[in-house]
């Protein structure tokens, strides 16, 4: 079974993400800040992982901490899910477009960490979430999941449906690339033997 359970316990959060890899898009978020949970759920539901993620920081101060280590510990507990990688595709890509928005990612577990991201967002803030902070979730899980990933918004008015699309996109990428792939059963794919 591809799960895993990992916790982050600091002064500035204290967060549990378990993740079952091999789920149906199932979902219990409660990291304390709304719309990042809705986007947690687009993973979850298009990537159709099982993820249960609990969050307790110290969003009196703002949100920074608690979104960057949820994708440290989201990071950590994929990579643990995956294991040694064998059989695995390796890459995965996604386009999701949302009415006039679309987006494009593109995941490598390389081994190798890498975020390329370029997303010019309309406005600074959905509601009360700073839109800054999606790309530091996306630091924090590339940092400690090892994977090389590209980010690329291509087009979208409202702030909310880029976002969206991102989070989308990213779900079917990582679930395209930690497929198991029949005729490399056992491999590791990779001519270094490793990744």
């Amino acid at each position: 079974m591809r799960q895993s359970e990992v916790s982050r316990d600091t002064l500035e959060t204290r967060i549990t993400v378990s993740i079952n890899l091999d789920g149906s898009g199932k979902s219990a978020l409660a990291t304390g800040v709304p719309f990042f949970d809705h986007m947690l759920d687009q993973i979850a539901r298009h990537g159709l992982f099982d993820i249960d993620i609990r969050a307790d920081g110290d969003t009196h101060i703002d949100d920074h901490h608690t979104v960057e280590d949820v994708g440290i510990t989201f990071g950590q507990a994929f990579a643990k899910a995956l294991g040694d990688k064998k059989g695995i595709r390796r890459y995965g890509h996604a386009y999701v477009p949302l009415d006039e928005a679309l987006s494009r990612v593109v995941v490598d577990f390389s081994g190798r960490p890498g975020l390329h991201y370029f997303v010019e967002y309309t406005r600074a803030r959905i509601g009360n979430f700073d839109v800054d902070l999606a790309r530091e979730f996306f630091q924090g899980f590339v940092n400690h999941a090892g994977v090389t990933l590209h980010i690329d918004n291509l087009r979208g008015d409202n702030a909310h449906h880029q976002c969206e699309t991102i989070f989308k996109a990213f779900g079917r990428a990582l679930r395209m690339a930690a497929e198991r792939d029949e005729r490399a059963a056992g491999t590791i794919p990779s001519t270094k033997g490793s990744l």
